[in-house]
Parts: C-alpha cells; structure tokens; sequence
C-alpha cells in the first residue's frame, strides 16, 4: 500500500487538509473544482443565502448525479424520497 500524501484543499473559501493516495490527486482536485464551480453557480442563481445552504445545495447535487454517487446502495424510490424530504427540509430553512 501506497503511503498517503497531505495536500491543502479549499471549498467554499475554507482550507482543508487532508490525506491522499498520490495516485487519487488529479481525481479529487478534479471534483473540487466541480464542488466550487457549482458553489458559485449557486450563489449567483439564489443570492442573499448562507454559505452553508450552498454547501448543502452542492451535496445535494452531487448526490443525485448518475455515475460513481448514483450507484448507492439505496433504492431509487428510497433515495429519491430522502432527497425530497430534504429538499423540503431546507426549503424551511432557507
């Protein structure tokens, strides 16, 4: 096994460090421009929210993507009624 390299990542204007496999690098920097790509188109469609709405809308997102992440082990009706209540959840609170 391959020892895990440390790099500084920044999402949503906050640093973080964590702990890699080197050969994951390109893949995570990948994702995180993703994340902070889609941060930003969210805060220029619902202007005026916390940053930590938008953090919420991303993982939101992110969730429901097809691909690597949609290939959960909950069922499609089931995620897809988390998701809603979810949905309705921070429709409340925003």
């Amino acid at each position: 096994m391959q020892e895990l390299m440390p790099i500084n990542i920044v999402i949503a204007d906050r640093s973080y460090r964590i702990k890699i496999d080197p050969n994951d690098e390109q893949d995570v920097r990948a994702k995180l421009k993703t994340i902070n790509d889609k941060i930003i188109e969210f805060k220029t469609q619902f202007a005026g929210k916390d940053i930590q709405d938008y953090i919420a809308m991303v993982l939101l997102w992110y969730a429901t993507q097809p691909g690597e992440l949609g290939n959960s082990p909950m069922g499609g009706n089931q995620l897809a009624e988390t998701l809603k209540k979810m949905e309705q959840q921070l429709d409340r609170v925003l």
